[in-house]
């Protein structure tokens, strides 16, 4: 008997975390705000599904559309990195977001000369017109 609770409540768990990921969908182009020290940032982040997996880019002022790796939705939080181009260094950028709606909000976090700096990072998705 304990083995048969044990299953269900297993399997009504995974249900529960399928139904998350599919009620927190990340598809659409976002508008992301964020600071860095002083300085207020924006980027646009576009993620697509790419047959049965995610796939995307990310764009700033400053640099055109960088294609994003490792792109996951588990349990209601997408993760994902991407690579920043600032004066000629590249940086592995890392983004975790928690999905709420037409919401995301989370952090951002870059390694530099041996420190890890990480930054809130909060975004909106754009209406899709019709």
């Amino acid at each position: 008997m304990k083995t048969i609770l044990s299953v269900a409540l297993v399997l009504g768990l995974c249900g529960l975390a399928r139904a998350a990921d599919e009620k927190a969908d990340p598809v659409g182009t976002w508008k992301c705000e964020y600071a860095i020290g002083d300085l207020q940032r924006t980027a646009t982040l576009t993620i697509k599904k790419d047959g049965d997996k995610l796939a995307g880019t990310m764009s700033w002022p400053d640099q055109k559309e960088a294609v994003l790796k490792d792109v996951k939705l588990k349990d209601g939080e997408l993760s994902f990195s991407a690579e920043r181009v600032i004066g000629g260094n590249t940086f592995p950028v890392g983004y975790k977001f928690t999905i709420d709606g037409d919401k995301l909000k989370g952090k951002g976090a870059v390694e530099y000369g041996g420190q890890k700096t990480e930054f809130d990072i909060a975004a909106k998705r754009e209406k899709k017109d019709k």
